[in-house]
């Protein structure tokens, strides 16, 4: 994945699961893009959910998906609250890049529909299978 085209190529499929309004189209990008245990962890959970975390006296645990179901399920989430209503699309923020071999940086941005603002992005770190799929995504919410 060093080659510049494949880590955009890549950047391009991995954001437009996201946008995907068809949900057969959107499970079979799934399973192209991901390895088949594939794991996303959201590294540093909303406010709300470290908050309640503490209330309980637990650490703040780390949100994850494993495998193409679960992540079917929590991209198609993603697109029912932010997208499908026509208020939000996500689109590249820069341009992905290697961060180590079969290791990518990908930044995103949730942004208006109606401003053309971003009002939401992160940092994705994917680590890449020997076939150029992602095995585990560490996603940073806010990150810059």
């Amino acid at each position: 994945m060093s080659n510049e085209l494949d880590v955009k190529e890549l950047a391009d499929r991995y954001i437009a699961q996201w946008n995907e309004p068809d949900p057969a189209a959107r499970s079979a990008m799934i399973r192209e893009l991901w390895a088949q245990d594939g794991l996303q962890v959201l590294v540093d959970p909303p406010q709300e959910i470290r908050q309640a975390a503490t209330d309980l006296a637990f650490p703040v645990p780390p949100l994850e998906v494993r495998g193409h179901a679960a992540m079917d399920a929590r991209v198609t989430r993603a697109y029912e609250m932010f997208v499908a209503p026509g208020e939000h699309v996500f689109e590249a923020a820069a341009e992905a890049c290697v961060l180590l071999p079969n290791v990518v940086g990908v930044r995103w941005s949730m942004t208006s529909t109606r401003s053309g603002e971003a009002v939401g992005g992160g940092l994705d770190v994917l680590a890449l299978d020997d076939d150029g799929r992602i095995r585990a995504d560490y996603q940073f919410i806010g990150a810059s």
